[in-house]
C-alpha cells in the first residue's frame, strides 16, 4: 500500500473518508449529515462562495498527486464516482453506475454505467472511460501514489460494451466499494484530455462534476466555475440541476488567525475546522451560522513506538494508558466539545464493539505507578523513573494545533515520573517524521468510516508507511487481513470486535477523544451541508 494516499487518514490536516455497507460487507449506524443553514426566500442564481483552505493542491492530475486531502476535496468538485455514500443512511448506492452486482465469491463486480453523462466538454462517459482510468492508476509507469492503493485488489478491468464495467478481483476485498465512492481520487478521467494536455493536464483537468476549473493562481487561490451541462447530482440533493452560484473560490490561508480575520471581514464566506472556543462565539452571531459534526474517526490518540525498548513492555504501555485523564483533556482542550474515545474505532463505525467502553483502561495513576514499579522502573532521587541506569525519558511528536493536549499528556505522565519532551512540528514535517519512526510517542488523528483503518495503521506491511509504531504482531496482521477479505457483514463485525479487544489487551495505543468539527459560514451563503468528510454545495446559493 502506498504511503501518500493515506495522508487523509491522519489528520483533518490530511484526513480520509469513506463508508462501508450492504453487500460491500459493512455499514454504520446513525446520521452525520448536518442541516443546512435556514433559508431566506427562494434560492437565487449567481454569486461567488469563497472558502479558506490551509493547504494548496499539488496537481489536479489526481493520479500524480502526493495524496494531500485538499487535492481530493477540490478535485472532487469536478468529479463523480461509480457509487456514492448516502449522507443520512450511510449506505453505498449507485451513482454514475445505475446498478451493480457482486458475485457470490466476491471476486467479480459488474457495474452498469448510466447513459447521458458527459464531461464538461461534452465527451460521453462510458464503461471504457472507467477502464482507461483504472488501468492508468494500476500502470506502474503512472506512479499513482495517491490512488493505486485504493485499487490494489484489482486483477483486471474489462469494458465489453459502453455500459458494462467488470472489475475482477484477486480475492474478496470488502473496502473496495467504499473506495469507489471517493469523488476526487477515483473519478473517471478523460484519456483524450490527458493526452492533449500532456504534462500540463494537472492544471487543465476535465471532469463530469458540477464545477470546472476556471483559473489557478499559485499560492493564492483556485477559482471554479459552474458546469452548466451538469444535470445528474446525487438524488439526496434538493437541487437536481447545475449548481446555483457562478463561482466557487478556494483561497489559501495558512495561518488560522488570519483565516478567522478574513471571515470576520467578509473576505471569505466559509472557515473550515474552526476551534471549539471560537465556534462558541460565532454561535451567538447574527452574521454567521455554525455547522458542526462529530468527527468520523478519532480526533486524538497516542501511538507508542515499538522501537523504543521501554514501550515494548506491555505493562509500561498499560501504565501509560491509565495515566491519561481523557475527560480532563476534553474539558481543557476542547471546551468540553468532544467524547471520550475507547477504541481505534468511534461508536458510529461499522464494527464498533460497545464492550470496549468497559474494557478500556480507566484513569488510575496509582495503579499505573504500581505497574511501572512491577516492570522495574523505579523513581530515582530526581523523581524520574529509572531502570538499569536508564531514565524513562520519552519524546512526544506533536503539532501546534494540539499543543495544549500535548502539554497535558506531558504533565500527566510527569506525575508518574516519566520525563516527556515535546517535539512540535508543522503537519507535513510531522507526518514525514512519523513515517520515519523518529519518536517515542506521537499524537495522531484520522478521518475515515471503515474499520479497515486497522490494516492501514497497524498491519506489519505498513511499517515504513503508516504503521508509525512499527507494530509487528502476527495476530493483529491476521485480523486486519481477515477484516478485508470478509464480505459477510456479521462475520466482518466479529472480526473487528476481536481486533478492538486485542488492541486493548496489548495496549498498543491510547485513544483519547472524538472531537466535534466546526465550520463557520457567512449567512449570506445558504444551503451548504456537511457530509462525513466534506462540504456539499449542490443546494447552496448566495443571497446577494
Amino acid at each position: 500500500m502506498r504511503n501518500q494516499f493515506f495522508r487523509r487518514a491522519l489528520w483533518t490536516v490530511m484526513g480520509m473518508m469513506l463508508v462501508m455497507s450492504g453487500c460491500s460487507g459493512g455499514g454504520t449506524e446513525g446520521s452525520t449529515e448536518i442541516p443546512a443553514p435556514e433559508k431566506s426566500g427562494p434560492p437565487k442564481q449567481g454569486g461567488t462562495i469563497t472558502i479558506a483552505y490551509k493547504q494548496e493542491p499539488d496537481t489536479f492530475d489526481v493520479h500524480k498527486s502526493n495524496g494531500a486531502s485538499v487535492t481530493d476535496e477540490l478535485a472532487g468538485l469536478m468529479g463523480g464516482t461509480l457509487v456514492y455514500v448516502d449522507p443520512v443512511t450511510r449506505e453505498i448506492k449507485p451513482y454514475l453506475a445505475e446498478s451493480y452486482k457482486i458475485s457470490p465469491d466476491g471476486k467479480m463486480w459488474t457495474f452498469t454505467i448510466r447513459s447521458g453523462i458527459t464531461f464538461s466538454d461534452g465527451t460521453p462517459l462510458t464503461a471504457k472511460t472507467f477502464k482507461e482510468t483504472f488501468d492508468r492508476i494500476l500502470d506502474p509507469k503512472t506512479q499513482a501514489k495517491a490512488t493505486q492503493a485504493m485499487l490494489e485488489s484489482l486483477k483486471e478491468v474489462k469494458a465489453p460494451d459502453d455500459q458494462t464495467l467488470i472489475l475482477e478481483l484477486k480475492e474478496p476485498f470488502a473496502p473496495l466499494l467504499l473506495n469507489l465512492s471517493v469523488p476526487g481520487w477515483l473519478q473517471p478521467l478523460s484519456v483524450k484530455a490527458i493526452e492533449e494536455a500532456g504534462p500540463d493536464y494537472g492544471r487543465h483537468p476535465l471532469g463530469v462534476g458540477p464545477w470546472k476549473l476556471e483559473s489557478w493562481q499559485p499560492g493564492q487561490s483556485i477559482t471554479f466555475a459552474r458546469n452548466d451541462k451538469f444535470k445528474w447530482p446525487e438524488p439526496f440533493y434538493e437541487n437536481q440541476g447545475p449548481v446555483r452560484p457562478d463561482k466557487l473560490v478556494a483561497k489559501f490561508i495558512i495561518d488560522y488567525q488570519t483565516t478567522m480575520a478574513a471571515l470576520d471581514s467578509g473576505t471569505i464566506d466559509v472557515a473550515l475546522n474552526v476551534q471549539a472556543k471560537d465556534a462558541k462565539k460565532y454561535r451567538n452571531s447574527d452574521k454567521f451560522e455554525v455547522l458542526e459534526k462529530m468527527r468520523s474517526g478519532i480526533g486524538l490518540f497516542l501511538e507508542m513506538n515499538m522501537k523504543t525498548e521501554a514501550l515494548r513492555d506491555v505493562q509500561v504501555r498499560k501504565a501509560l494508558n491509565m495515566a491519561i485523564n481523557k475527560q480532563a483533556i476534553i474539558q481543557a482542550a476542547l471546551q468540553g466539545e468532544g467524547e471520550v474515545a475507547h477504541s481505534l474505532l468511534p461508536p458510529t463505525f461499522f464494527g464498533f464493539d460497545k464492550a470496549v467502553e468497559e474494557l478500556d483502561y480507566k484513569f488510575n495513576q496509582e495503579e499505573a505507578k504500581k505497574l511501572l514499579d512491577k516492570a522495574g522502573w523505579k523513581v530515582n532521587a530526581e523523581g524520574i523513573r529509572e531502570k538499569n541506569g536508564q531514565t524513562l525519558s520519552l519524546t512526544l511528536l506533536s503539532r501546534e494545533r494540539q499543543a495544549k493536549e500535548s502539554q497535558l499528556v506531558q504533565s500527566m505522565l510527569g506525575e508518574l515520573g516519566i520525563k516527556v519532551k515535546i517535539n512540535s512540528m508543522e503537519p507535513g514535517a510531522m507526518l514525514d517524521t512519523a513515517i520515519k519512526g523518529d519518536f517515542d510517542l506521537t499524537v495522531m488523528a484520522y478521518d475515515h468510516i471503515d474499520p479497515d483503518i486497522f490494516y492501514m495503521f497497524f498491519h506489519s506491511s505498513q511499517i515504513g508507511g503508516f504503521n508509525f509504531s512499527s507494530i509487528k504482531d502476527a495476530k493483529l496482521d491476521e485480523l486486519a487481513e481477515l477484516g478485508r477479505r470478509t464480505v459477510d457483514p456479521e462475520a466482518r463485525k466479529q472480526v473487528y470486535s476481536e481486533a478492538q479487544r486485542y488492541m486493548i489487551e496489548q495496549a498498543y495505543i491510547i485513544p483519547i477523544y472524538i472531537d466535534k468539527q466546526f465550520f463557520v459560514v457567512n449567512k449570506r451563503v445558504k444551503g451548504i451541508k456537511v457530509s462525513q468528510d466534506r462540504l456539499l454545495f449542490n443546494d447552496a446559493w448566495v443571497d446577494q
